[in-house]
């Protein structure tokens, strides 16, 4: 109702003047371009000019909602045009059963199964998962769109082939605006595809031109949100499941239940302190929510439906996997104890030692392809892989044996040969992926491209963190622990990991196999180097990865929260509370195009 308002107060319009805006779902999938020349379709990208994004056009030609070739009279030449590629709820499920069958990690949302399939190296992957896609808007246009209103260009993609939303609306007024919104959204379960908004566009072009934008976003588009979808269950048990630094996380063992077109059976408790705060038992009718319509998480209890012989619940005391005492370390900041109990047991933990080994070969760390948990999980059980090293001999090892992998069930020839190409392919590595995949505690990927920067090769970083392993007094420990954003507990962390001879060991046995490659060098000379930058709301030409990447290498430190040192905030639709810190503290806001331009 204010966005209409300010439409009109900002046109000069009466108050009771018609505004048409289009009113359109906003799809949870993977944005991406095309760009067709004489009618042909030569370049799909994960942004819109495809400078900075991945080239996805041999894994685009294969999703059958995509025209391969455009012969429509009157059809631009060249035309960029943008979409969202997603995977329907039923297809997300058949995949996800198919990926248990093999052993591979599961994916936590549709989302998650679109970009993964989208980015798969084999196109004929791509071509075996159901992708699918709405068009929703347009970059470069030879000559312009020959249309004067949203609604009419929406009715010339749909007539150039290309699919649209079937809930996309043209409304006149702000009841029927209304209308739309309660339609979309209690119909929104029955969806075979997830939707997370709204998004409306004032429909006439000369007015959108008049508005223009503000430095957040457009002036003549809005996006409405939808809060996140909630049901309730019975909660049958509590696992407990180990990690790869010996945190032990109970997960919530739940009745199959639907929230938001997808079955839920578990969901994370996050730790003994918050089960206590919930007083959540085993047996409770529980309140759940796909938080953020991605993670399920347990809100409360149903109290009026709780047994009488119900107990509270008593986290146990020794690991599940190994048996060895849990402990909650005392943070060296607060004084107080961690949230987080973890096991003692370290490497003679064979949960942890499997974990370790997943990490490994995950995807931002060495991504292995085909190395999958269930064959993780087989080859450690049959001694062949016990550390990451002998992921490289595997191979050499399987020439020599009586039994070769391509013997073993659910094996064969070219499988074999398709996993040990693809552990080839990966002898050489970015040192951060190197230093992220050791698996080192509050080591993630932002923390290991930082000790990439600083120490610039492999051989430098082992060299320095093996001398702060020698003692908190070291210098070598103080130059670690004065990198900005590692900091005490972190650097302790490293300098603990390389004590241990066991990881040292095999550190060194890790490089006799592979070759990591150190970052490219950083655009000092860019001018957003040194900058802090924070980025907010959806972006459309880019991934948040992307973007986060792009500026690192410009010499930008991203920053996951808004602060008086921040230099730019990046923000697209959907902007909340970052958006209005920024605002409050006078610090400059840029549209995505506004940054891509100041980037260059």
């Amino acid at each position: 109702v204010e966005f209409v308002a300010r439409v009109r107060r900002f046109l000069s319009l009466p108050a009771d003047a018609e505004v048409a805006l289009t009113a359109e779902p906003k799809i949870d999938g993977l944005s991406c371009s095309l760009r067709y020349e004489s009618g042909a379709l030569v370049l799909a990208a994960t942004r819109g000019d495809g400078s900075v994004g991945e080239d996805v056009t041999a894994n685009v030609r294969t999703i059958a909602d995509i025209p391969k070739t455009i012969k429509s009279r009157g059809f631009p030449d060249p035309v960029e045009l943008r979409g969202e590629i997603y995977m329907s709820r039923a297809a997300f499920q058949r995949l996800n059963e198919e990926q248990a069958r093999a052993g591979d990690r599961l994916f936590a949302n549709p989302r998650n199964a679109a970009a993964g399939s989208l980015r798969q190296l084999d196109p004929a992957i791509t071509a075996k998962r159901p992708l699918r896609f709405f068009a929703y808007g347009w970059g470069e246009v030879a000559g312009g769109l020959s249309a004067e209103t949203q609604w009419d260009a929406y009715q010339l993609l749909r007539a150039w082939g290309f699919p649209l939303n079937p809930l996309i609306r043209l409304t006149h007024s702000v009841v029927e605006m209304l209308e739309t919104h309660r339609d979309i959204e209690s119909g929104r379960a029955g969806l075979d595809y997830d939707i997370d908004g709204i998004v409306y566009k004032l429909d006439r072009f000369d007015l959108q031109q008049r508005l223009g934008f503000v430095s957040r976003a457009p002036r003549y588009a809005i996006a409405h949100k939808f809060p996140a979808e909630k049901a309730t269950t019975v909660l049958l048990d509590i696992g407990i499941q180990v990690g790869r630094t010996g945190a032990n996380t109970p997960v919530a063992k739940l009745g199959p239940v639907t929230v938001g077109g997808v079955v839920v059976q578990n969901a994370t408790l996050h730790n003994e302190d918050e089960i206590a705060r919930k007083d959540i038992r085993i047996g409770d009718t529980v309140i759940l929510q796909r938080a953020g319509d991605v993670i399920p998480q347990i809100l409360g209890v149903v109290l009026e439906k709780r047994q009488k012989n119900s107990k509270r619940y008593k986290f146990p005391e020794l690991c599940d996997a190994c048996g060895s005492k849990l402990v909650r370390e005392i943070n060296p900041n607060t004084g107080k104890p961690e949230a987080v109990s973890r096991c003692t047991g370290g490497l003679i933990c064979p949960a942890q030692r499997v974990e370790r080994l997943k990490h490994f070969v995950s995807r931002n760390a060495f991504d292995i392809e085909g190395l999958g948990e269930k064959h993780i999980k087989s080859f450690y059980d049959d001694g062949l892989i016990q550390s990451p090293p002998d992921i490289f001999t595997l191979q050499a090892r399987d020439k020599r044996a009586s039994t070769k992998l391509a013997e073993r069930e659910g094996w064969g020839e070219t499988s074999a040969k398709k996993l040990f190409d693809a552990i080839e392919a990966r002898r050489n590595v970015r040192v951060d992926r190197f230093i992220y995949a050791l698996g080192i505690p509050h080591v993630g990927e932002t923390t290991a491209r930082l000790l990439a920067r600083n120490y610039g090769s492999i051989e430098r970083f082992r060299a320095s963190m093996r001398a702060a392993a020698k003692g908190r007094e070291s210098e070598a420990f103080a130059e670690l622990d004065n990198i900005e954003g590692i900091g005490p507990t972190v650097a302790a962390a490293i300098a603990d990991f390389f004590a241990e001879p066991h990881n040292v060991a095999v550190v060194a046995d890790l490089l006799k196999e592979v070759k990591p490659e150190p970052l490219e060098a950083v655009d000092h000379a860019s001018p957003v180097s040194g900058k802090i930058v924070v980025f907010t709301g959806s972006l459309e030409r880019m991934t948040r990865s992307e973007a986060k990447a792009s500026a690192e290498r410009l010499g930008a430190k991203v920053a996951g929260s808004v602060s008086k040192n921040t230099d730019y905030v990046v923000a697209g639709p959907g902007a909340g509370s970052k958006l209005k810190e920024a605002k409050a503290l006078g610090i400059r806001v840029l549209t995505e195009d506004e940054w891509l331009k100041l980037i260059g």
